[in-house]
């Protein structure tokens, strides 16, 4: 790309808005110019804004110190020094809806971490892997919106990222229930250990919201488009339960499962690491070159050892086996912050500007 597209980030003080922050450093395509926060961060600098906040392993990149924070609500501004804006605001939901429509209507494109838009009929929701072709929603979405530019594309859950892209890679052996349990960090909330010291040798059966999108969000993601919307699909039953543990990054998941077919072992395990998508066939730069990886060791994926797999990019599973009652049965991993939070949405805008969905002004 001879000239790097303008990128603003709305929300950039939070946890998600700082692991973009770190994200866009140094990246090939994307040169941050904004960085937009609530009105109690304008006119600071980034570096005062967070304060004693930055809750990244790596310190704070030092291009982002001494950029102004301007107020979110400040969009026509905004809109005239940026190409595309990600969202990582952590607001009410209908707030959020409210900001990115305005956003999009202001002939800005929209790539989202938040839930907000994630089930409005003609937004997508991407995982580029698995249904990037859900992207040609845009001129639907772009028609109702009377927009030339400006859309809203978004990710999915965190949580279905440790298992959704392994059970995509089995879509030709037909499963069609599954039983899924989520082991969740606390980074998905937000939070750290010091912020969050109750979670210290603690388990929380409990994650709001968390097991309806981990049952409702893949299917989705397997929907196809009709009449201008995503419809998603009926292909299979998922039931999930959904728990947070201490640990700072990573959701494991354990799965058991059925399928029409009855697949080996072998054909699994091929299957899975095989797997390829968009990102894959046309080298985008944060696409991992292998996007899931089998762990034969029985004490495998392990958070410790495999979150960082392609740097926080790829899935692990392991423990594959036959299950007493179901086909199937495995664990599941994936980085929340990266796969599952920002790295997600940065690939996907990336496959939007390679497919000419996201253009310099």
């Amino acid at each position: 790309m001879e000239k790097k597209l303008r990128v603003g980030i709305l929300g950039a003080t939070g946890m998600v808005g700082q692991r973009f922050v770190t994200l866009m450093e140094n990246h090939p395509w994307f040169q941050p110019v904004v960085l937009a926060a609530s009105a109690r961060s304008a006119g600071q600098t980034y570096e005062e804004a967070v304060g004693g906040r930055w809750k990244m392993e790596t310190p704070m990149p030092e291009y982002v110190k001494n950029m102004q924070v301007l107020n979110i609500d400040e969009i026509d501004k905004i809109a005239s020094m940026v190409d595309f804006v990600f969202c990582a605001l952590n607001m009410p939901k209908d707030q959020i809806r409210e900001v990115e429509e305005r956003y999009a209507k202001a002939e800005v494109p929209v790539v989202s971490n938040n839930s907000a838009h994630r089930w409005t009929p003609d937004v997508p929701m991407v995982v580029p892997e698995i249904n990037d072709s859900h992207f040609d929603v845009i001129p639907f979405q772009r028609k109702r919106l009377g927009t030339a530019r400006g859309f809203i594309a978004v990710k999915p859950n965190c949580s279905i990222q440790s298992y959704a892209p392994i059970l995509s890679a089995w879509k030709k052996f037909e499963p069609t229930e599954a039983v899924v349990s989520t082991y969740q960090a606390i980074s998905g909330a937000g939070k750290t250990f010091k912020e969050w010291p109750e979670m210290m040798g603690n388990i929380i059966p409990f994650i709001s919201g968390e097991e309806e999108k981990s049952e409702q969000e893949p299917l989705r993601l397997w929907g196809s488009i009709q009449n201008g919307e995503i419809v998603k699909s009926d292909c299979m039953k998922i039931s999930a339960q959904c728990i947070r543990v201490p640990v700072l990054n990573g959701h494991t998941a354990t799965v058991s499962l059925n399928f029409r077919q009855n697949p080996s072992m072998e054909e699994l395990v091929e299957a899975a690491e095989s797997f390829r998508g968009y990102p894959q066939e046309h080298s985008l730069p944060s696409a991992p070159k292998q996007f899931i990886q089998y762990l034969r060791e029985d004490d495998r994926p392990q958070v410790s050892k495999d979150v960082n797999f392609e740097n926080g990019m790829g899935i692990s599973f392991g423990r594959l086996r036959k299950d007493t009652i179901f086909d199937w049965k495995f664990v599941g991993l994936s980085h929340n912050t990266l796969r599952g939070a920002a790295g997600g949405a940065v690939l996907s805008a990336e496959t939007l500007v390679s497919k000419g969905y996201i253009t310099a002004k």
